[in-house]
């Protein structure tokens, strides 16, 4: 990138920014857990919901009761400040005043006596509630309604709840068509006959019913789940599907692949009464039409040079492992007629604006991001979730959602590599995440995230190991080279 792109580029970079980088990911995404609830799995997360902000935070246990600090739990509502006297503690927000003694359940709060249900805990200056207090103790401090689902450890503060509707439309295949009030972003994973859909962010609640069940046989019920801070919905079908979002993220479609196919390409393309001058280009729809497909394949090897990326043991660091693997899928590729390429054939350096400006100038049908990971076994695979497209000129695509039209054809992708990994007894598992630098690839782009099978971390380096995982993709990669070189046209 340069210093003469427009602001478009400077917007989506700095957008990408906001989003969960690969350099990122890698360095947490070593269980689907880890994913989708930031931080440990064992730890117990409670999630807040307002008209001012959307924030977790860790609840920790004191005399076998979950607590809170009321604080940390109101700062980001309001402003709020405390003062430790002897055993007092006395906490205000905003202009209401609490005092609570340590080792008492009896608590003053806005002039007027609250009884909590376990004794109030001071450590350090610092003020814990325990969570069962919080349905009787926060609606008098912040003087209005509040909902809390201790069980799932929920907080509604306000009217913010986004309610849903799902029904099948049997207008053409089958298809599942689910409507949010609001628009949504849910991580999703895939496994045979499921899809799930996990919300960490947004104030998703039930439709009123926790198991939906529908006149399909394709898709014959979904149910919804509330636990540790997130909400899920979990999709049962009988067929691969995969989910497709528009109206802005407030309408999400799961179908099986040739039906979301059909549905994108039904989607009108709106073009601006007035498109901005040529330096908006960040990627360009046609230039794969003019230039010659020189290769089929890229195949990415994440970090390197200053970039270790995780440290999989003491001697063994990410960079290391990702090239030997980069190596051996090249040489599984070229053995099945692929040509393929690296990105990185040795220990250097390349940012992530870098790597995926190669790869889309290379002309490839398919972009490979090989990552590696200590902990959980097999495959994780990854395509990208793309945030709705803005700012697309006539041919040109924005750099942060270039990948909006190869969507379709990378989860073919993944779903292939996955079934071959799954022929050869091999763990795999399918998400979907807004990741860089899938999101600015304008081909077929999936990110592979390798773990040792048998939690060794010694078989990451292994020969025959590697060679197993490659000869998978390849051939999973195979299965579907015409429908690749089509969609990279």
């Amino acid at each position: 990138m340069t210093n003469s792109h427009s602001r478009t580029i400077l917007r989506g970079l700095k957008a990408a920014q906001d989003d969960i980088s690969l350099l990122i990911v890698t360095g947490v995404l070593t269980t689907a857990a880890v994913l989708l609830v930031a931080g440990s799995p064992d730890e117990k997360r409670i999630s807040v919901y307002s008209n001012v902000a959307n924030y977790s935070l860790t609840a920790v246990q004191r005399n076998n009761l979950d607590y809170i600090g009321l604080l940390e739990l109101l700062e980001p509502l309001g402003t709020v400040s405390a003062k430790t006297s002897g055993d007092h503690w006395k906490f205000r927000y905003n202009d209401v005043e609490s005092e609570f003694i340590a080792g008492r359940t009896r608590a003053r709060v806005r002039g007027g006596d609250l009884d909590l249900p376990a004794n109030f805990v001071l450590e350090k200056g610092r003020g814990l509630v325990p969570l069962s207090s919080l349905s009787t103790l926060l609606p008098r401090i912040l003087g209005g309604p509040i909902t809390f689902n201790q069980s799932a450890r929920r907080l509604f503060v306000g009217n913010v709840a986004i309610h849903f509707t799902a029904q099948i439309d049997k207008t053409g295949a089958q298809k599942l068509v689910m409507n949010f009030t609001s628009p949504v972003n849910p991580t999703i994973a895939t496994e045979p006959g499921k899809l799930r859909m996990l919300f960490t962010h947004e104030p998703v609640v039930s439709p009123g019913s926790q198991t939906l069940t529908f006149d399909s046989k394709a898709i014959p019920s979904a149910s919804f789940q509330e636990s540790n801070g997130a909400a899920e919905i979990l999709v049962t079908s009988n067929t691969p599907v995969m989910a497709s979002f528009s109206n802005d993220g407030r309408t999400i479609t799961i179908a099986p692949p040739s039906t979301t196919s059909a549905q994108n390409q039904a989607q009108p393309q709106t073009q601006p009464a007035n498109p901005p001058p040529p330096p908006t280009v960040v990627a360009s729809t046609t230039a794969p039409a003019i230039a010659p497909q020189h290769v089929f394949a890229v195949i990415d090897a994440s970090h390197g040079g200053d970039e270790r990326g995780a440290a999989l043991s003491d001697r063994l660091a990410e960079k290391d492992v990702t090239l030997a693997f980069a190596r051996a899928l090249r040489a599984e590729m070229m053995a099945r007629g692929l040509t393929a390429q690296l990105l990185r054939d040795a220990d250097t350096t390349l940012t992530l604006d870098q790597r995926a400006g190669m790869a889309n100038s290379s002309g490839a049908a398919i972009y490979i991001c090989i990552h590696a990971s200590s902990e959980g076994n097999g495959v994780r695979l990854y395509t990208a979730l793309v945030p709705s497209a803005s700012d697309n000129h006539g041919p040109f695509l924005d750099w942060d959602t270039a990948q909006s039209s190869f969507q379709e054809t990378s989860q073919v992708a993944a779903l292939s590599v996955a079934s071959e990994l799954k022929n050869k007894k091999i763990p795999v598992r399918t998400f979907q995440a807004p990741l860089r630098p899938l999101n600015n690839v304008a081909t077929a782009a999936l990110a592979i995230e390798i773990s040792p099978a048998a939690g060794n971390v010694s078989q990451l380096n292994a020969p025959d190991y590697e060679q197993s995982l490659a000869s998978a993709v390849a051939t999973g990669v195979l299965d579907i080279r015409d429908k690749l070189q089509a969609g990279s046209r």
